[in-house]
């Protein structure tokens, strides 16, 4: 088969398996697993092969007439380069993932069935995204993920967060949707075309008339569907769906399909240096905010869900800066040990019986129990943080690089200054990251007090799939070298001035964290001692009341757990920020102020205008006849002498009223 071929079966399998799954679900139900699994897997097969093919070298480029539309046409097409194909594996490899994982995770729930046919779904059209060379079929693609979102994140629609959740990501990312279809149809009427080739060579030939316009119309869109600030608060809410669908959205689908839609477009959005600053603007605003909110969660999914939003806004931060390259590269490797992450919690939620990373740090021997998850959540977490040699490090500094590169004023279409945003936020935000991975770590496997529950091994569906995922994490980092023509034929290696000012960060947030958590674990290991030699548990815990305005939790059974709330790292490094960092800085509360409280306040005025006004309209319109036909009905009696009466008193009244007019004529 040809390539083209081949890359039109990757997209096309897991559709087929979506609709056969719903399908067969409740007629054979045999079938419903083989049928998540196998398509996607060969998918991913395929999807390795076309990439093995296309090597790095030129653009494959095909497309046939999909239908005539009488000005810009609308072509099938497919556009294959380094980028496509490589995030094409991606998106393979961890849906397989994710189905195989799924098939031991929600082997109880009723729902399974329809839940393997939306991640099929879900996947066909992440995969028309990247493999797809015309925009409005891409765009098919785009809002098929955010309807298969919806029902995914909804999946436990019998609890209102799970509803409330599903409803919010729907809203928000289509709110980023609306300026993001007109930027595309101002793109397509500049470029006269809506194929990808056309519009790069549109823009290579100046013919683009409002770039600038255009630009931060896709990157409305864009913000919403990669949860950038100001329209990334729907992302962490979104934990409330099932954690193999947290892992598919945050590593592979949906929030990278904006960072890659950037990268295949990006001289669109470098021919405006001002949508460049704006870039690197919500880049770093992402960044830094998302750090600092990770740091306050409880939630384990939580935590994960800012750090995607974070890594995100290193990816949009490259993009910022020119290099297509480094964001993709870090795309590629944060899917790997971002699905670990994810798919590990999942274990480490089971095994804990709750997502509180409060509730774990009262267990002991948690990392015990899940040996698995233990070492391959190291592992992601070493990733997430940047510690060499894995392959967060090598990714994170591919970007560092590329903004060093740019604050220094080499690049020659980025400003300088948009370099030197992206780089300071960076470097905090490799701190932060650091910080809070390692608070994750500590609270979640170094817990003191109640032995951990044991519910035995876990499935080998669900632990192999972590050790599967743990090889990228480890090695992708050193592939970047061999797999270069991929990315543009340039070499994505780190500098020793990002390298020492990157770990260096990183160390000193994993220290300090562990430093403040000892200090935590000790003073409160001193009060629980204080309790048992006699001392008053109060007074032990009003000194820890005195830090945080949590009240205390006290285990009789387990004398060794400390008194008051569980040793948190995170108040002690964010301090007073912390109530308002757990809150997500109130963004929710300013959008309810903003626009959801004047919107029902419209919507309240509507009703009251149309309920008060039009309606006593049409109600008078109606009781008008209504009366007059009351009237004419009571005059119908069917008594002959009062009909002769009414007529001669009428005749009376017309022969008056004929004198008194013919008087006043006269007297004229």
């Amino acid at each position: 088969m040809s390539t083209t071929t081949l890359a039109v079966l990757v997209p096309v399998l897991p559709f087929l398996g979506a609709v056969a799954g719903l399908l067969l679900g409740r007629r054979a139900p045999g079938f419903v697993r083989p049928l998540a699994v196998l398509p996607t897997l060969a998918a991913a097969v395929l999807a390795v092969v076309v990439a093995v093919r296309q090597g790095g070298g030129a653009p494959i480029d095909a497309a046939t007439r999909l239908t005539p539309t009488g000005s810009v046409p609308i072509d099938l097409s497919l556009y294959l380069d380094g980028f496509a194909v490589l995030v094409a594996v991606l998106v393979g490899i961890v849906a397989t993932c994710v189905q195989i994982y799924s098939t031991a995770y929600l082997r109880e729930d009723p729902r399974y069935p329809s839940y393997a046919a939306l991640v099929s779904l879900f996947t066909s059209a992440m995969l028309v995204v990247v493999y797809s060379g015309d925009l409005m079929v891409l765009l098919v693609g785009w809002e098929v993920m955010g309807i298969c979102s919806y029902f995914l994140v909804g999946h436990y629609w019998e609890t209102e967060a799970a509803r409330s959740a599903s409803l919010k990501a729907f809203l928000v990312t289509k709110l980023g949707d609306v300026p993001f279809l007109i930027g595309l149809f101002a793109l397509a009427a500049d470029a006269d075309s809506f194929e990808i080739p056309k519009i790069l060579g549109a823009v290579a030939s100046g013919s683009l008339g409002h770039p600038t316009l255009i630009a931060l119309l896709l990157l409305a869109g864009v913000a919403g569907k990669s949860a950038q600030f100001p329209l990334h608060s729907w992302l962490p809410d979104a934990m409330a769906g099932p954690t193999p669908v947290s892992a598919l959205i945050h590593a592979a689908t949906m929030v990278a399909a904006g960072v890659y839609f950037i990268a295949r477009l990006l001289p669109v959005f470098a021919a405006s240096g001002a949508a460049l600053v704006v870039m690197a603007v919500m880049a770093a605003v992402t960044m830094l905010g998302s750090g600092l909110a990770a740091l306050a969660q409880d939630d384990i999914k939580r935590v994960l869900a800012y750090s995607t939003i974070g890594q995100l806004g290193y990816m949009t931060g490259a993009l910022a800066v020119g290099d297509r390259g480094a964001a993709v590269f870090h795309l590629l490797s944060h899917g790997a040990f971002k699905a670990l992450l994810f798919l590990g919690a999942g274990v480490i939620i089971h095994a804990a019986g709750t997502n509180s990373l409060a509730a774990m740090s009262r267990m002991d021997g948690l990392a015990k129990r899940i040996p698995d998850a233990f070492w391959t959540m190291t592992i992601a977490l070493l990733a997430l943080a940047a510690i060499p040699p894995f392959a967060g490090f090598f990714s994170k500094e591919a970007v560092l690089v590329a903004a060093e590169h740019t604050a220094g004023g080499h690049s020659d279409f980025a400003p300088s200054a948009a370099g030197w945003v992206v780089l300071v936020a960076g470097l905090l935000t490799a701190l932060l990251t650091a910080a809070y991975a390692t608070r994750l770590w500590l609270m979640a496997f170094r817990g003191r007090g109640a032995a951990a529950p044991d519910h035995g091994r876990e499935p080998i569906a669900m632990t192999g799939v972590l050790w599967l995922l743990a090889i990228p994490s480890i090695g992708f980092g050193l592939a970047a070298g061999p797999i270069a023509d991929w990315f543009d034929g340039r070499r994505l290696t780190p500098t020793l001035t990002t390298s020492l000012l990157g770990t260096g960060a990183a160390f000193i947030g994993a220290l300090l964290t562990y430093g403040l958590w000892q200090r935590a674990t000790a003073k409160a290991a001193a009060g629980a001692g204080l309790a048992a030699t006699g001392v008053p548990a109060a007074a032990a815990a009003a000194e820890s009341a005195a830090e945080t305005p949590e009240v205390a939790e006290v285990t009789h059974d387990h004398p060794a757990v400390p008194a008051g709330p569980a040793p948190d790292p995170g108040k002690a490094l964010l301090g007073p920020l912390y109530r308002h960092a757990a809150d997500g800085f109130h963004l929710d509360a300013v959008y309810d102020r903003l626009f959801v409280r004047p919107v029902r306040g419209a919507a309240s005025l509507v009703r009251f205008l149309d309920r008060e006004v039009v309606d006593t309209y049409v109600r008078g319109a109606g009781a008008g006849p209504r009366l007059l036909g009351t009237l004419v009905r009571r005059a119908q009696t069917g008594n002959l002498q009062s009909y002769l009466s009414a007529l001669l008193a009428g005749a009376v009244v017309l022969a008056i009223a004929t004198a008194v007019i013919a008087n006043v004529n006269a007297g004229s």
